[in-house]
């Protein structure tokens, strides 16, 4: 009897504290809907009055963006609003390649807007368009003082749509009038697929867009049928990603249907979700490397990191970018979007490569990186350490040597690009783009074009030494001092007299770049860079037989058991092995 009796207050408690969970649930959302609806008619208060009262001119337009970017920016870079009026340019970057246009690209220069770039084939180049031309106006609307955004706006249009521009050819006073029919342009996914020497493919994947998985696939069947291939590169280096479910296919071409691509989880149970290959893969045994850089991000970072946590590839070059977030398109009243970021995404060994915390920030109030004590160990499918929190290191690690600071300056001042252009209109053609190499003469008739432009600079060394002057002007140091350092500053400013004959063998490759495109666009850069890339020479090295050091990376062997991580979890791997 006694027995029952328990039995009965268990159930009554039991049903008790089901019920008070229930009304503390309904309670916490109720105070929910509470604080929402009370903001809500705050902020709709606020406006009114503004909108009445203010002494000015108001544009409700201007003032809800404002406010709306206000909210979401205090949240991550990547949850922003969209109006009607460019979703256009959303989706030209967030989802489609294709857009109506004449097929060029533009940069401001001065106040003027030039030509900086044509689209093999479009309707600029077909119309006689060349780079460094200047365009003075579009339908009649002058462009002096416009915006890049303001000017791409105008140019483009709907298929088939007549546009007319005023074009001035370097050295000419008078524009010339060029009447120009838009067409569909696409930028495509896969920029560039080469055969490279020892039968290594060579794929440049630069975004996640609408049918990049198919674009691999493509140009994947194309190599194939060229002839054996040893090996394949894919190179995602300034990839920013793109599609989520594109990268999943992507990886789904190298392995086995049923494995796990990548999994999100967010605070919403609908936005959690698992990612597994669906189909059979098509190209399962060639050895694969794949290439990352700094600006690698998202999908490029989903791609990488499956292909590694499943042992399939090895990935050289430097640290990712460290995006592990997941946006999603909501529909708003009257045509609007908003893109939220609903979740984290994981890589097969359960890691989440999200490098900034934009939780908490410091004391200027800036977003910091998750910190070294935060990050944890995980393992590929063989056993070899990873670690989340700071993006996909690579296995083997390439760093790109920066230009030094007299390229950097040729290049930023414009002063390469013209030469390209005046070199252009005094050689009708050179040889292709694999071949070409800028000789000493051309190189010799470079540096008589510098002739009486302005390239000055400040070295890194100057800049010191201008901080070493100033503290010993604010300190009182004897004049010996002061004589010492200006002495110092007259030999660095000789010296910088001698480089470019010091570097000019970078300036060669950053000249022959820019000569090259001018005649086979941005294929023929691509084509012509490969020979001076260090990051993707190692990558080839790795796959030209014999291939043992390619197969000991992914089995883990030795100094590849870890891959990359803080210098705290190296050393507590290291005493693991």
């Amino acid at each position: 009897m006694n027995y029952h009796k328990h039995l009965l207050s268990a159930k009554r408690f039991t049903a008790l504290a089901v019920t008070l969970l229930f009304f503390s649930a309904f309670a916490a959302v109720n105070d929910d809907l509470f604080l929402i609806s009370k903001n809500l008619d705050i902020f709709s208060a606020v406006y009114r009055q503004i909108s009445l009262n203010y002494v000015d001119e108001t544009d409700p337009n201007t003032l809800i963006k404002t406010a709306v970017d206000a909210m979401l920016g205090d949240l991550d870079p990547y949850t922003e609003y969209v109006q009607e009026t460019d979703i256009e340019d959303y989706r030209l970057k967030y989802v489609d390649t294709r857009y109506g246009g004449i097929g060029a690209a533009i940069l401001v220069r001065g106040g003027h807007i030039y030509i900086s770039e044509l689209y093999a084939g479009q309707p600029a180049d077909q119309a006689g368009i060349q780079t460094g031309d200047e365009l003075v106006s579009i339908n009649g609307v002058l462009l002096k003082g416009k915006t890049t955004a303001e000017v791409s706006h105008l140019l483009r249009g709907a298929e088939h749509s007549n546009i007319r521009l005023q074009i001035r050819k370097p050295g000419q006073d008078k524009p010339e009038e060029l009447a120009i029919t838009r067409s569909v342009i696409r930028q495509p996914n896969v920029s560039h697929i080469a055969l490279l020497d020892g039968g290594i493919g060579y794929i440049k994947l630069d975004k996640f867009l609408e049918q990049s998985a198919n674009e691999v696939e493509k140009a994947l069947h194309g190599l194939q049928q060229k002839g054996k291939m040893n090996g394949l590169i894919i190179d995602l280096r300034n990839n920013g990603g793109g599609i989520l479910q594109e990268a999943v296919k992507i990886v789904n071409l190298f392995v086995p249907e049923g494995e796990l691509v990548v999994s999100q989880k967010g605070k919403n149970a609908s936005k959690t979700y698992s990612y597994r290959t669906m189909a059979k893969p098509v190209a399962s045994e060639i050895p694969l490397t794949v290439l990352v850089n700094g600006y690698s991000a998202s999908a490029a970072e989903i791609v990488a990191g499956a292909l590694q946590d499943l042992d399939r590839a090895v990935i050289v070059g430097e640290r990712s970018f460290g995006k592990g977030l997941v946006q999603q398109t909501f529909n708003l009243p009257y045509n609007n979007l908003v893109k939220v970021t609903v979740a984290k995404y994981y890589t097969p060994s359960g890691r989440c490569i999200q490098a900034v915390d934009f939780i908490h920030r410091d004391s200027n109030g800036d977003y910091t990186r998750v910190s070294d004590s935060l990050i944890n160990a995980f393992y590929t499918k063989k056993g070899r350490v990873v670690y989340d929190g700071s993006g996909i290191y690579p296995d083997i690690t390439v760093e790109k040597i920066p230009y030094n600071a007299i390229t950097q300056t040729l290049l930023s001042r414009y002063l390469i690009f013209d030469y390209a252009t005046a070199f252009k209109q005094q050689h009708p053609q050179i040889p292709n783009a694999s071949t070409y190499t800028v000789n000493d003469a051309q190189y010799k008739d470079f540096i008589q074009f510098l002739e009486g432009k302005d390239y000055d600079y400040f070295t890194e060394i100057e800049a010191l030494l201008q901080q070493l002057k100033i503290k010993a002007e604010v300190e009182k140091k004897p004049e010996e001092i002061l004589n010492e350092l200006a002495s110092l500053a007259r030999k660095v400013y000789v010296g910088k007299q001698h480089d470019l004959t010091n570097y000019q063998e970078e300036i060669k490759e950053a000249l022959g770049s820019e000569i090259v495109s001018r005649y086979y666009y941005k294929d023929g850069r691509t084509t012509f860079s490969l020979k001076y890339d260090a990051q993707l020479q190692r990558a080839r090295s790795l796959l030209i037989a014999p291939t043992n050091e390619y197969y000991s990376i992914l089995a883990g062997e030795g100094e590849y058991k870890t891959i990359g991580g803080p210098e705290t979890l190296l050393a507590v791997a290291e005493i693991n092995q």
